[in-house]
């Protein structure tokens, strides 16, 4: 150092001196849990105690038993052993907090559903007894860790939790997480070949090279070269490329020296730190300069290494929905629904998700789900939960996602691991159909037939999962000993843990997926008894999101839920239960802002509804009467319950406008009031005269999708559903999720609603064409071949079919386009109308509310009634002909039911 800076020998000097004076001692392992206030004469173990057995007297009832008792004694003892009383105090008094002020908390997620202290505290809503939940999977008494228990809020109120906990504990000792982001093998690629000066074409090549992500997962550069990786064989054209080019060769060593390195940093999503002294004198903080929330300068690791205490704040969008729900039914039907009190076996509820109609259910709306839910019927709440632990890849990898399904339902036999193990097992995998499915499972087993303590199992769960042979050697060592003294054959011992192994490597955690599961169960409850209700809170969740917006919108149609358009005397600002119809919010218009709704609900409420355009004008205040705001108001449709047309409308609203405004503006600054006049409505007298003429209904669809980014009250492809059905594979929301495998070839069809002309570098034409169906939409990459092939047939608001190559890379679809079609729509669909009835729902008022309905629709097609009684089918047909439409589907479906056309 002195020799490179010899000129300015002081500065080493300095140097020398600043780092003689530095004394750090890096904490370590120090209990730093937030101090809980408790009432004078208690400490944190002997109040925990009280809360505990108080609250499980107040949730159980006469359904206590003596094993809550003993289990309950049992996890206190172990939590005043660890020394975490008081971190269950903390988090008990942040959910009572949370319920108190009206934002709604999850049931549990994670293993923190397995402890029966948490549950009589408020914290979980599972009775882990009755849910078969193992503590030990929460809490390892034989391996003393930090309990880790994440908690779900209404997204939309997380920060006033966050809020609380800082008043609560204090400025200074609550703070957010920092996260690192770290350069990765793509990335060091890219920056290598820019900053060593090299073409972008060179870098982009040898990524292109790289094996594809999985799971969101690349290869690092160093599994790259390391025969031992698991990709490392998906990896040869990268090593190809390396070895035969200098260039790359030279990029390439660049990068393996950035990957790994920290790039920038980020906030945690939902980590918050809680401590008891100032976190200035435990760790380094900052505050963000845009907002000036304290965030820590040690990643969640280090912190909780410590002895910070780390809690998980998530906001669950899901809770926003079913709180909004529960309004909504409040509001529609004057009825009060608690979803902590209901029970899990409601009929309805398991029909719905037996026919997987899932769409908009927590968890369970995924395409494939949706299958795998028709395949598996279920009928109990140990499906809901089972469902949600086999749907991921390890599971469905080893297809045990079907087997449960087959098993279940009698299409395959319940197989034994081993014929000396069937009785043993028989309550342990009982309700899995002798399926593997939960790490609890893997615990009760190495319990039940070799001994262990639960403790002792979920330390073998744990390493079993770790995949290394040095030390499942040495665990099956006492394994094998256990079974031994318990009287099995080395036959038996080893086929059960040939078993266990692979199946612990994807076994779920029982407590989450049961905890999950009674959010799948309440939003499935919900779409099933109060469907308009429910789809309404859910649009509203998804408003700004188009694609999820028009997928939601489709499935009401399907249900028989007609979504009507915005209207200013009907509409609030979210989506809106009316009777069994949805209305559309004002909010959601284009130029409509909240403030604006705001003050046309405040108007409409304090002078009445509006009788006209020109009332209406007269009674809003000046910032609504906005000619922007009045235009997308006219497009959007909102005024149509008036009487009058949309072309009317914008042949004079601006003449309106200036006639109103003036006096208008005098009103805001309260020249009426001050010489004592009337109020404006009543000094504002339009008499406007409005032309009859309306435009076309494809000019009526189109500014109604300018202004509401959807199609409400039709859809161009309504009518040829089935033009499309059979000349595709797929609809676009399949295809979305995961309905292709990469490099599949599959047909996709819809309207464009899109096109963005390019031209590549080398002056080749192509383009970008956003294609939408009912479900969804999709941008399709049209390259220059295919391009100059349909580049003339590329035009807005065609119907087409698109033949093309489906990949995915880094968790993205990528769609291009082969071959484009244009179907003929002209065609009707073949043969009758079939509505399907059970046959105990044909009673004569349904029959005659059928009839009147299809007599409503004249046509000259044929209609058929499919009467269906313990799986035998009866078909009559119907004295009547009709034409088929998007409303007569709808009409049906309002008194039948969502499945009444086949």
């Amino acid at each position: 150092m002195r020799e490179l800076f010899k000129e300015v020998p002081e500065s080493c000097d300095n140097t020398l001196l600043i780092a003689e004076r530095c004394n750090v001692t890096l904490r370590e392992g120090e209990n730093l849990l937030p101090q809980f206030t408790v009432p004078t004469g208690e400490t944190e173990d002997s109040w925990l105690k009280k809360e505990a057995e108080r609250g499980l007297i107040q949730r159980m009832g006469s359904r206590l038993t003596p094993e809550h008792k003993s289990r309950l004694a049992y996890e206190l003892g172990v939590m005043e052993k660890m020394g975490f009383p008081g971190y269950f105090l903390v988090v008990a008094d942040l959910v009572a907090h949370a319920k108190n002020v009206g934002i709604r908390v999850g049931p549990g997620r994670g293993s923190a559903a397995g402890s029966l202290v948490a549950y009589a505290l408020g914290i979980t809503g599972l009775d882990p007894l009755e849910h078969g939940l193992l503590f030990e999977r929460f809490l390892n008494p034989e391996r003393i860790s930090m309990p880790d228990i994440d908690l779900d809020f209404d997204e939309r109120r997380r920060s006033e939790m966050i809020r609380y906990a800082t008043t609560k504990y204090g400025e200074d000792r609550v703070a957010q997480i920092i996260t690192y982001g770290t350069i990765k093998s793509k990335q060091a690629i890219k920056d290598s070949t820019r900053v060593l000066g090299y073409p972008y074409v060179v870098g982009e090549k040898l990524t292109k090279a790289l094996p594809p992500s999985v799971m969101g997962k690349d290869i690092s550069l160093s599994g790259v070269f390391n025969p031992k990786d698991d990709r490392y064989g998906e990896a040869g054209e990268f090593r190809t490329l390396y070895e035969s080019d200098p260039d790359s060769k030279r990029v390439v060593d660049t990068a393996r020296g950035l990957e790994g390195l920290k790039r920038q940093w980020g906030v945690h999503a939902a980590g918050v730190i809680l401590s008891r002294e100032p976190l200035l004198d435990v760790i380094p903080i900052h505050r963000r300069e845009a907002d000036g929330a304290i965030i820590t300068q040690f990643d969640m690791g280090a912190c909780e290494a410590i002895g910070l205490l780390k809690m998980d704040f998530l906001g669950l969008r899901n809770l926003s929905v079913l709180d909004d729900a529960l309004l909504n039914i409040k509001s529609n039907q004057g009825i009060d629904i608690i979803l902590e009190d209901l029970t899990l076996d409601d009929k309805k509820t398991y029909e719905l998700l037996a026919r997987g109609d899932t769409l908009g259910v927590f968890q369970l709306d995924g395409g494939p789900m949706r299958a795998l839910l028709r395949a598996m019927s279920p009928d109990s709440f140990q499906d809901i939960s089972a469902v949600i632990a086999l749907y991921r890849p390890g599971p469905m990898g080893e297809n045990a996602h079907n087997n449960y399904a087959d098993r279940k339902n009698g299409r395959k036999p319940v197989e034994a691991i081993h014929p000396e193990l069937v009785d043993a097992l028989k309550d342990i995998l009982g309700d899995t159909y002798g399926l593997i499915v939960y790490q609890e499972q893997v615990m009760a087993i190495a319990q039940k037939v070799a001994g262990f303590s639960l403790g002792r199992a979920d330390l073998l769960r744990k390493a079993m999962g770790k995949k290394d042979k040095n030390i499942l050697d040495k665990e099956y060592i006492p394994f094998e000993a256990g079974m031994k003294a318990n009287g099995y054959s080395s036959a038996a011992i080893k086929r059960l843990w040939d078993v266990l192994i692979p199946f612990s490597d994807y076994a779920f955690n029982r407590a989450h997926s049961a905890g999950y599961g009674v959010v799948s169960y309440w939003t499935g409850y919900l779409k099933a008894n109060y469907p308009t209700e429910y789809m309404a809170a859910l649009l509203t969740s998804v408003r700004d999101d188009k694609d999820k917006s028009a997928l939601y919108l489709s499935e009401c149609r399907r249900m028989g839920i007609k979504v009507l358009e915005p209207d200013i005397n009907e509409s609030d600002a979210e989506y809106t239960p009316r009777g069994n119809d949805i209305r559309f919010g004002l909010a959601a218009i284009r130029n409509v802002g909240e403030g604006v709704v705001g003050s046309i609900k405040a108007a409409r409420e304090s002078k009445g509804r509006f009788t006209s355009f020109g009332d209406f004008l007269a009674k809003v205040d000046a910032q609504v009467c906005n000619k922007k705001t009045i235009e997308s108001l006219i497009k959007a449709g909102a005024f149509g319950s008036m009487g009058v047309t949309r072309k009317g409308l914008m042949a004079i609203y601006l003449e309106a406008i200036d006639s109103v405004i003036e006096t208008k503006r005098a009103e805001a600054i309260g020249q009426f009031d001050l010489f004592g006049g009337e109020s404006v409505s009543h000094v504002i007298s339009l008499d406007l005269e409005i032309p009859k003429g309306e435009w076309d209904k494809a000019m009526l669809l189109s500014y109604e999708r300018e202004m509401l980014g959807l199609y409400v009250s039709d859809h161009p492809l309504l009518g040829v559903e089935h033009v499309l059905r059979a000349s595709t594979d797929m609809t676009i929301s399949e295809l979305v999720d995961d309905g292709a495998q990469s490099e599949s070839i599959v047909t996709i069809g819809g309207l464009i609603t899109g096109i963005t002309r390019k031209v590549s570098r080398q002056g080749a034409s192509w383009a970008v064409v956003t294609v939408e169906d009912l479900e969804g939409s999709l941008e399709v990459l049209f390259f220059s071949k295919t391009y100059n092939q349909y580049s003339m047939s590329l035009t807005e608001d065609r119907i087409v079919t698109i033949r093309g190559r489906v990949d995915r890379r880094e968790d993205t679809l990528r769609f291009t386009a082969l071959e484009m079609a244009m179907p003929d729509v002209s065609m009707g669909p073949i043969g009758p109308l079939v509505i399907s009835l059970p046959i105990s729902q044909c009673t004569p008022p349904i029959v005659d509310r059928i009839k009147e309905i299809l007599r409503s629709h004249p046509g000259k097609r044929e209609v058929h009634l499919q009467l269906s009684d313990n799986g035998a089918s009866t078909f009559m047909k119907i004295d009547a002909l009709i034409t088929a439409s998007p409303s007569l589907s709808a009409d049906l479906k309002s008194i039948l039911g969502p499945n009444c056309l086949a």
